[in-house]
């Protein structure tokens, strides 16, 4: 069937580690013997099991979840899954080791991916991707690397690099990943938010919660760290998380948004 399709020696063979003995060891010599080629495939990519909760994915144990219905049904983790954090949870595992698909880590790939979002939200799209990362994709599809050159990157732009942030999208775009969703469907949610001490009921995008905002800054200017924490924990009960950052000119700015 290769043979048929691809040719006596094609590029790439891939399959699961389980496979290499003695599936793979045999397609290899049957190849060879009968086509008196020195090789098969040029390269040959052997990726480790799916596992959910430390546990093989299979359907016999009754833990076997597909792809649509991670992203239309609330079968997991009891909410849909947007795409893209399905792509980057899966990213974030090398591909030669086993992938273990919990809710956490796609809590913490979502986390991850709208923290870069947010960063890169304000680019015009005139940078190119980081070559650091093109780099790191080299040396085996070293993800893991790769996304530690894109956190210093995000680091570089939150202390206001203009050519970072620029960069930063443009190498999310290179992963196929946009640049602010998660941050616009979060904008875009609407959610009645109690603030406890500030007695108000607003909706997100309201005036009401940049009105906290500047309050807790200013608490943070006068030195007064228990109020200014206090509504941190209160706009944090209601779903409201802040992120703190400085601005070009070395001031303390304070962004929100809606935290699953």
């Amino acid at each position: 069937m290769s043979e048929r399709y691809l040719g006596q020696v094609f590029d790439i063979h891939a399959g699961g580690l389980d496979l290499i003995f003695a599936h793979h060891e045999n397609e290899i010599a049957q190849s060879r013997c009968a086509h008196g080629t020195e090789t098969m495939a040029r390269y040959r990519l052997h990726n480790g099991v799916l596992q959910v909760g430390g546990q093989k994915m299979s359907k016999s144990l009754g833990n076997f979840v597909t792809i649509h219905e991670l992203l239309e049904m609330e079968k997991f983790g009891g909410r849909r899954w947007p795409g893209e954090v399905l792509r980057l949870a899966m990213l974030m595992t090398h591909y030669r080791e086993p992938i273990d698909f919990t809710v956490k880590r796609l809590e913490e790939a979502e986390d991850k991916l709208r923290g870069w979002q947010r960063t890169a939200s304000a680019a015009k799209g005139t940078g190119m991707a980081d070559t650091s990362v093109i780099e790191a994709l080299a040396e085996d599809l070293n993800f893991h690397r790769a996304s530690v050159a894109m956190d210093v990157i995000a680091r570089k732009a939150n202390r206001g690099v203009e050519t970072a942030v620029e960069c930063l999208a443009a190498t999310l775009e290179f992963f196929g990943f946009t640049k602010d969703s998660l941050v616009t469907q979060a904008q875009s949610a609407n959610v009645t938010i109690q603030l406890t001490g500030l007695a108000a009921t607003v909706a997100l995008g309201g005036v009401t919660v940049d009105t906290a905002v500047s309050e807790r800054l200013a608490a943070l200017n006068a030195k007064d760290f228990a109020r200014a924490d206090q509504i941190r924990a209160d706009l944090l009960t209601q779903g409201i998380q802040l992120m703190d950052g400085k601005n070009e000119a070395g001031e303390r700015v304070t962004k929100w948004e809606v935290k699953r």
